[in-house]
């Protein structure tokens, strides 16, 4: 019988997924982020069941992180949330997702997506690693009315292709911003876009942005 993680703090919706989909899958859950990396890095489920809104790590960062680890980037990550906004779900596609559901969770088309993208389990090629490092960045750009914006941030992890940073101003999903290193004076790396953002603490918001172009030097190469 195939594994299902289920990633979920909510524990009366895990018993309820856990009731309707274990005719199907030898289910695994856990409503803590962090011990359900590490069952998945153990047990390589065949599919994970994922919710956006969880204490301590949200739900965009597990991904990313299930993407970018190599024992767990081929598995597909299903999303179950609260947010029904279309936006959402597209930047659930962007970071990897292979699939979205809104609560409450139509459990007749979850089981045919889970059956579909378990057959197909997808293949990424290479692996990317995600470094814990505090970097200082100042980033420049317009805002949707072609106003100047300025902003210094400090990461609070690094990839190849991006950052994750924590800034006290919101800023909408999509905005691309040119972004400078400040540790040794201040050097251009490229142009970056945020893919997502969340609230960590108020007045403090978690953005997670991909380089759309490097041509300068940047901490990871």
């Amino acid at each position: 019988m195939q594994k299902l993680l289920i990633v979920d703090d909510d524990e009366a919706l895990r018993r309820l997924m856990r009731l309707e989909l274990s005719d199907t899958f030898e289910v695994i859950d856990s409503g803590e982020p962090d011990q359900a990396l590490a069952l998945a890095l153990e047990l390589r489920p065949d599919a994970i069941l994922l919710d956006l809104h969880m204490p301590k790590y949200s739900g965009y960062e597990l991904l990313q992180t299930f993407m970018t680890f190599s024992h767990t980037q081929n598995i597909p990550v299903v999303i179950i949330s609260g947010d029904a906004g279309g936006k959402t779900k597209a930047d659930c596609k962007e970071l990897g997702a292979s699939g979205y559901f809104a609560k409450p969770i139509d459990f007749g088309t979850l089981r045919t997506c889970l059956s579909q993208v378990t057959k197909t389990r997808k293949f990424i090629p290479r692996a990317e690693v995600r470094v814990r490092l505090r970097v200082p960045l100042k980033l420049r750009g317009t805002d949707q009315h072609g106003n100047k914006m300025e902003h210094e941030m400090t990461t609070d992890n690094v990839s190849i292709s991006g950052f994750l940073s924590t800034a006290a101003t919101e800023l909408p999903i999509g905005s691309i911003m040119d972004v400078y290193l400040m540790s040794f004076g201040t050097n251009y790396v490229g142009k970056a876009k945020i893919v997502h953002f969340d609230t960590k603490a108020s007045p403090l918001w978690q953005y997670g942005w991909i380089f759309t172009e490097k041509t300068g030097p940047w901490v990871l190469q």
